[in-house]
């Protein structure tokens, strides 16, 4: 189901994917998650009563797990998924805004954030890098610092020969999360 466009004739805003079609209603719930209602989308889980009671509101939201943002427009920009949130010495820090960061330094062909344990801050923030050339961490690092809120800078970057990823080319995030669990964090 399509949820929100940018239009084919009109303002576009890029970095957003649109707003609201008609017939869908969309909102931000307290910790950032779209939500999501309309007359055409399914209303629950089948044979799922717990299932759907834990992923509906009450007042008949569909919780999407994707965290994201409206702008005075109504316009929707998705920041990533819940579940990957890292939540940093008590502060956010959202894995696509550090990526979008990473991915626009020169040699760098993709990357992903996770969070992993840190003794002192909870969580911390790694960055797996695919670069096309020989790189190490201190120049991931100095470009993040540049442009990023202390907390959010990587306190370590990992480089790979690729990302792994799903039979729908989707980047496993799990899997990187559960290989780096251990990672030291200096």
């Amino acid at each position: 189901m399509v949820i929100a466009s940018n239009p084919v004739e009109g303002k576009r805003v890029g970095g957003t994917v649109g707003r609201a079609v008609d017939g869908v209603q969309l909102r931000i719930n307290k910790d950032k998650v779209v939500e999501v209602r309309s007359n055409a989308m399914f209303g629950g889980y089948w044979k799922n009563p717990l299932k759907t009671k834990e992923e509906f509101t009450e007042d008949g939201f569909f919780i999407t797990g994707d965290t994201g943002r409206l702008d005075e427009n109504g316009y929707l920009q998705i920041m990533g998924r819940n579940k990957d949130l890292i939540i940093s010495g008590g502060l956010n820090v959202y894995p696509k805004e550090v990526e979008d960061v990473i991915e626009n330094i020169k040699n760098v062909l993709e990357c992903a954030v996770i969070s992993v344990p840190d003794p002192d801050l909870g969580e911390a923030v790694l960055a797996v890098v695919v670069a096309t050339k020989a790189m190490n961490q201190h120049q991931i690092i100095k470009n993040c610092k540049d442009v990023l809120a202390t907390y959010k800078v990587p306190k370590k970057v990992i480089f790979l020969d690729a990302l792994p990823r799903n039979t729908m080319g989707k980047i496993q995030k799990n899997i990187l999360r559960e290989t780096y669990k251990n990672a030291i964090i200096l």
